[in-house]
């Protein structure tokens, strides 16, 4: 019979539910004193009021009331133990940085500055939301006037750009910068309105190494027909991206993004734990994976600062994690505000829970490099990235820093995709079956009939065929979207 309980660590005080357990049932020598949900935790020990309850080795909060072994550990018993700054201690040592090893690589689009696309496509990006639908009138008759010479012509939207100020109004104009001169873009278009706060110039002027052979703008008001005026330029960009070509890339040069969505009880078993393993893999090959995620880092943040690489790094790792609890404190908001109604459902309860399974998407490499938001990465090595939890938000600044594939776990699913290929990751079997079209990748056979080292050589293949210019089911749906992080006032 197939295994009901999992224990993840020794030290653990609860265990995940591999089934549905009805009350009274007894599973591995424990009686269920409750109906215990598939994904849901299960008290092996009693555990008295105010007690630390450890899932993954670490505490995951305390109890609110007595518990008693067998009985269900979830939102009713049990709740968070994080308040707010924290003072951290710098580890004794630091580890050095990964020694590349070489790797099997892909077939990528090397770019001028050294950087490697694993697509060619044009990109349409608007200083402003009021010429949001404009560029994707360009873009849909691109794509009909130009098919077939590149791989595809998109337009990234959003509703911001105009009435914004400091460092809300930078942080548009640096993340569209980013965006600008990804390597997946073969070639880009800007369109401005004219009168905006997010002039033309001043994101061109903030743009980090846009190659000017490859890059168009104008601005709407100064143009008699706007969609006429698009059309060219795109046509001069198709001219010269249909000329590139896939080259043999090693894996050094491959940047990958890590995230997690509609997490469950399974999340941190199976897909994140996997997506460690690429992340290693990748790290361990010279290539480059980035994290993100700030606040779904709370009460799991020690795991990375002794992971950094040297002073400078667990500093800025320690200012971005106090730095993002007092953006919550500041908007009167707990830092503790997580997890989700669907990840409660899926049989998360606390934050430190989610927090411990989702940094499992980190591996174990040392920490390289803590980036700002809108920041590119800048050398190899596991990054950590200024950018909040939602889906969207984060995904866009992870394409921003520069991340040319996304791994994307999910235990309730997602249709959503973004400006790099994504690459949907099943918590679980059931979820990969009832939604095909999203899902790329099954990690609930961890599970079942494979190990976790057999799966993470499925999935690092995946990785690479991707890279190679294989298409994920979210570009196959047409699933292209990116989002801003909103900080401040609107006029």
């Amino acid at each position: 019979m197939a295994r009901a309980l999992l224990r993840i660590d020794p030290a653990d005080d609860v265990a995940v539910a591999l089934r549905d357990i009805a009350v009274g049932e007894t599973v591995d020598d424990l009686t269920a004193l409750d109906a215990i949900p598939k994904g849901h935790k299960i008290a092996l020990r009693d555990l008295p009021t105010g007690q630390a309850v450890r899932k993954y080795g670490h505490p995951i909060g305390k109890a609110t009331t007595a518990i008693a072994a067998g009985s269900h550990v979830h939102s009713h018993n049990l709740a968070t133990a994080l308040g707010g700054e924290e003072g951290y201690a710098a580890p004794a040592t630091f580890p050095a940085p990964v020694t590349a090893t070489p790797a099997p690589g892909f077939m990528g689009y090397r770019r001028t500055d050294g950087r490697v696309g694993t697509r060619n496509e044009i990109w349409i990006l608007c200083t402003v939301g009021c010429v949001a639908h404009t560029v994707r009138r360009i873009a849909e008759a691109a794509n009909r006037q130009f098919a077939g010479r590149v791989e595809g012509v998109h337009a990234f939207t959003h509703p911001f750009g105009c009435s914004q100020l400091g460092d809300d109004l930078g942080h548009t104009r640096k993340l569209l910068g980013a965006l600008a001169s990804h390597p997946n873009a073969g070639g880009v278009l800007i369109v401005g309105l004219g009168c905006e706060s997010n002039q033309l110039d001043a994101l061109l002027a903030a743009a980090p190494g846009i190659d000017p052979s490859r890059l168009r703008s104008f601005t709407a008001q100064g143009e008699e027909d706007e969609i006429e005026a698009g059309l060219a330029a795109v046509e001069a960009l198709v001219e010269i991206a249909e000329r590139d070509s896939r080259v043999p890339c090693p894996v050094s040069d491959l940047v990958i993004g890590l995230k997690c969505g509609g997490s469950d009880g399974f999340s941190g078993l199976t897909a994140n734990p996997l997506v460690g393993r690429i992340a290693d893999k990748v790290s361990d090959g010279g290539g480059t994976s980035i994290l993100t995620e700030i606040p779904e880092v709370f009460g799991a943040e020690r795991l990375l600062m002794a992971r950094a690489t040297s002073p400078a790094v667990f500093e800025a790792t320690v200012s971005l994690v106090n730095g993002f609890k007092r953006y919550f404190i500041d908007h009167g908001e707990p830092v503790s505000e997580n997890p989700s109604p669907g990840n409660i459902a899926g049989g998360v309860t606390t934050l430190e829970e989610k927090s411990l399974g989702a940094v499992q998407k980190a591996g174990h490499a040392p920490l390289a490099q803590v980036l700002a938001y809108g920041e590119r990465t800048h050398g190899p090595g596991l990054a950590l990235l200024e950018a909040p939890g939602n889906d969207a938000v984060s995904s866009t600044a992870l394409a921003a820093a520069g991340a040319t594939v996304i791994l994307f776990t999910t235990g309730r699913g997602t249709p959503l995709g973004f400006p790099a290929p994504t690459l949907k990751i099943a918590t679980n079997s059931d979820l990969a079956a009832r939604k095909p079209r999203w899902i790329d990748f099954d990690a609930g056979v961890v599970l079942e009939d494979r190990t976790m080292d057999q799966a993470a050589d499925d999935l690092m293949a995946l990785v690479l065929a991707t890279a190679s210019g294989q298409p994920t089911r979210a570009e196959q749906n047409g699933e292209r979207e990116m989002a801003i992080w909103k900080t401040g006032v609107t006029l």
